[in-house]
């Protein structure tokens, strides 16, 4: 159990540096006037949104695979993982619309401002400090 948990943890690291750098691509992109500059910022977004999917499979296999084949967090009085995956699924929704999010800067039709996705960015690291608190101190 101790690796699963182990790997859990590292892709779920590695998945979340993802989801903090790509919101700053597109603050640049957002910004960005120079057309060369734009398609590297998208190259690199592009290149990043791919890695980072990669990364978040695992992280949520190993995940579901400690809930589920360990039964970590089941049964009574375990409220913390409910509201854990809950949260788990607005990053995976937060993972997705950084996705829709790319497509229209790729097809030129971004609508919103610098300052949009600098407020964008901070999403997920609210739910990393939320999901933090919930595994250690299990507050419920």
């Amino acid at each position: 159990m101790l690796w699963i948990k182990s790997l859990h943890i590292v892709f779920v690291i590695s998945w979340f540096a993802g989801l903090f750098y790509l919101p700053r691509i597109f603050v640049n992109l957002a910004m960005e006037t120079d057309a060369a500059a734009s398609q590297r910022l998208l190259l690199m977004a592009r290149k990043l949104f791919r890695f980072m999917t990669i990364l978040a499979v695992p992280a949520v296999v190993f995940g579901l695979w400690l809930f589920l084949g360990y039964g970590i967090g089941r049964g009574a009085g375990q409220g913390w993982m409910h509201a854990k995956l809950a949260l788990v699924l607005v990053l995976i929704g937060y993972h997705h619309g950084c996705g829709v999010l790319l497509r229209k800067f790729e097809a030129g039709r971004n609508t919103r401002s610098h300052k949009f996705y600098r407020w964008f960015n901070e999403l997920p690291v609210l739910v990393l400090l939320a999901i933090v608190i919930l595994v250690v101190v299990k507050p419920f």
